[in-house]
């Protein structure tokens, strides 16, 4: 029997910590503070090394704390980053998304940077700043702003607005232990992108990564492992710091019509057909197939509108046949295109749509030992979260106690 309106807007009768509030994805003041308490004090993932592989290469990053990036390979072969912004009157400098410049000049005044921030360009310098031997101001003060970068784990560059923050190494701990070999051992190298505007708050895509109950939309994995031995007994295994892996399993490819196995163009420790999948707060994931390296990323710029970026990599060392391979594979399964996203997309759009209509909790509450089909790392995630924003997600109005831990 259906429920009225006052059951429908009562609290579950469960723990506090197995289910949120839905104003967590949907409330414009919670947005805005996770851009401050999270995106802004948290290392997030920009783009590949492989992206700029030429000194004075550069792609524009879109922070999802509000502000542009700028993350350009030196001469010295060092990947930094900058705001994307001239010191002089606040003008965007480079509106490419990607390129080559030895010199990054301002259209406004031709202010000139070079890529490791320094000021090197000032038509009418001594004009306008000096006069005989005082100068009130020199290039010097005229840097850009620089923000902390850091390449690895697969050659990933990583930015941190947060000048007082700690190594990545401390924000990623252990989580990519189980594939580091795979994806450290040799360099990776992107041969796919894509990147997808969703009308979902980010928090909604990261969910379904981190829980696999949700196998049941997909027909290609209810093939290739639902039906397989061992599927059941995999362990959601939750790491500090928010971050989660899925437990491997060997995955029957050849269970699909049409399918066959996937070994042809591995990576390095890799066996037969494994798939291995790790989350990261706040909202990427590293998803490892036999034959190719998905990595995605996130981009909120709302509480309902996400762009979402795919990277799908194999080894630069790639012979033509390997990489011709991984492309198909891509194409074919596991990329944008291929046989799974397209109905997580289209779970995540409903969410999306429905949720800011009508829906008060969303459960996060299957426990199944921390098996595959456990919601275990959505707990996780928001225990995270909570501690992060100060307010636990259930309940997220309420300021938790001083002792910043949420209560359960």
């Amino acid at each position: 029997m259906g429920r009225t309106a006052n059951e429908w807007a009562q609290k579950p009768p469960l723990p506090e910590t197995h289910y949120v509030d839905s104003l967590v994805y949907t409330d414009e003041g919670i947005f805005e503070e996770e851009k401050e308490r999270i995106f802004a004090k948290t290392w997030m993932l920009a783009c590949h090394e492989s992206e700029l592989p030429e000194p004075n290469d550069y792609r524009t990053y879109q922070h999802p704390a509000g502000v542009n990036l700028i993350v350009v390979r030196g001469e010295d072969d060092g990947v930094r980053s900058f705001y994307n912004v001239c010191p002089h009157r606040g003008n965007t400098i480079l509106y490419s998304p990607s390129g080559n410049a030895k010199r990054m000049t301002c259209i406004f005044h031709a202010w000139s940077f070079d890529a490791q921030g320094n000021c090197v360009g000032l038509p009418r310098e001594k004009a306008g700043y000096c006069s005989g031997d005082d100068c009130s101001i020199t290039r010097k003060d005229l840097g850009l702003r620089a923000v902390k970068t850091q390449v690895g784990y697969g050659g990933f560059v990583y930015v941190n607005l947060d000048d007082e923050c700690g190594p990545l190494e401390d924000h990623i701990g252990p989580a990519l232990d189980t594939i580091i070999e795979q994806i450290d051992t040799e360099p990776l190298e992107v041969f796919s992108y894509h990147r997808a505007v969703v009308d979902t708050n980010y928090k909604l895509w990261h969910d379904t990564n981190s829980e696999f109950y949700h196998d049941y939309l997909h027909v290609h994995n209810r093939l290739t492992s639902m039906k397989q031995e061992g599927y059941f007994e995999r362990k959601m295994i939750p790491f500090p710091n928010g971050h989660a892996e899925v437990g491997s399993q060997e995955v029957h490819y050849e269970a699909y019509e049409g399918g066959k196995g996937r070994a042809e163009a591995g990576f390095p420790g890799v066996e037969g057909n494994p798939w291995s999948l790790i989350d990261l707060f706040p909202g990427y994931s590293y998803n490892l197939r036999a034959s190719v390296l998905r990595v995605d990323s996130q981009i909120p710029l709302g509480p309902n509108k996400t762009i979402v970026e795919y990277r799908s990599l194999g080894l630069k060392s790639d012979t033509e046949e390997q990489r011709s391979q991984r492309v198909k594979d891509n194409l074919v399964i596991w990329g944008p295109f291929g046989r799974n996203l397209h109905e997580d997309l289209l779970a995540v759009h409903g969410q999306g749509r429905a949720i800011p209509n009508g829906s008060r909790y969303v459960l996060h509450a299957r426990e199944e030992d921390s098996t595959i089909h456990d919601e275990v790392g959505m707990r996780h995630f928001y225990a995270e979260w909570s501690k992060r924003m100060g307010r636990p997600a259930g309940d997220p109005m309420q300021e938790l106690e001083a002792t910043g831990s949420a209560r359960t």
